[in-house]
């Protein structure tokens, strides 16, 4: 079985935030050695000029990881990039930096991707700031994953934003309008409409043991993906409490896929499910970014 992280950001003192193809494949051997066996590299928001310095550092590793396959054997396969922005809601910033949030137009756009269009294969985007529906459309014709999150939306909006080609939400609850029962809002969506898939952090800080029975009691169970949301202080097998900032702002997953699995099959979900929304789950979201 194939184990697929579409949302990591490091893990073991190495992170996206670089400009070293080293620390990338450092970063993809920490993966490997958790019996992860594929990872889409997610970059942080922040300025233009240094987000595509970190895609040019993941792309080397990449171009490395092709040359050299035996090698690989020992170290997830990174597949492509995720960026988490930076047409991002303010006000559903979490951890992330909100001074480097900017308006989703064709112009940034381009800006960012060209030249790694062939590597990137989500972008996260906050569906209700103006010019978002145009980008999503634009993203999804490209073959990229437009996911929804770090995001104010409304049920409406998110519906929208659906419709306009967004196919996941991004790690679903976190840094997003929850559900009241006048609004069920960005979450009520991912977890009404039968087709769209969510990424789940399952670690026990981000959501609560009781929140994800009701994910996965509810949720069409070929939609779940389990995420590790994992930054570079993570690889903690048994944390006593999550990674926060100053702020007590939680930065990131403390786990990777494989152990959050193992604990929710320990907690009593069916293993089969959990095991889909590890492997054939993740696999198949992507499948369209290969095509």
């Amino acid at each position: 079985m194939k184990i697929i992280d579409v949302h990591t950001h490091g893990i073991g003192c190495f992170d996206t935030r670089t400009v070293s193809e080293e620390h990338i494949l450092k970063f993809a051997e920490i993966q490997g050695s958790h019996g992860v066996s594929e990872i889409v590299p997610t970059v942080y928001p922040s300025s233009i000029e240094t987000m595509r310095g970190n895609m040019r550092a993941i792309k080397e590793a990449m171009e490395i990881q092709k040359a050299d396959g035996e090698k690989q054997k020992t170290e997830a396969k990174i597949i492509g990039v995720h960026l988490e922005g930076p047409f991002l809601n303010p006000s559903k910033r979490g951890a992330l930096d909100p001074d480097s949030f900017i308006n989703p137009t064709d112009h940034h756009l381009k800006q960012i991707i060209e030249g790694f269009e062939d590597i990137v294969k989500i972008i996260t985007i906050a569906p209700e700031l103006d010019g978002s529906f145009a980008i999503i459309k634009e993203i999804s014709d490209k073959g990229i994953m437009a996911s929804m999150g770090h995001s104010d939306a409304t049920y409406a909006e998110a519906e929208a934003g659906f419709h306009a080609g967004a196919r996941c939400i991004t790690h679903i609850f976190n840094a997003m309008r929850g559900i009241h029962h006048r609004e069920p809002g960005l979450a009520g969506f991912g977890l009404m409409n039968q087709d769209i898939y969510i990424e789940v952090i399952a670690d026990p800080f981000h959501l609560d043991k009781k929140i994800i029975d009701f994910i996965f009691s509810v949720k069409n169970p070929g939609r779940i993906i389990i995420v590790s949301d994992s930054v570079k202080a993570a690889d903690m097998p048994h944390p006593s409490h999550g990674i926060c900032n100053e702020d007590n702002r939680l930065l990131g997953g403390s786990l990777t896929i494989k152990v959050a699995a193992e604990r929710m099959i320990q907690a009593g979900i069916e293993s089969t499910l959990v095991f889909k929304a590890i492997s054939e789950n993740p696999r198949e979201y992507l499948r369209p970014c290969f095509i």
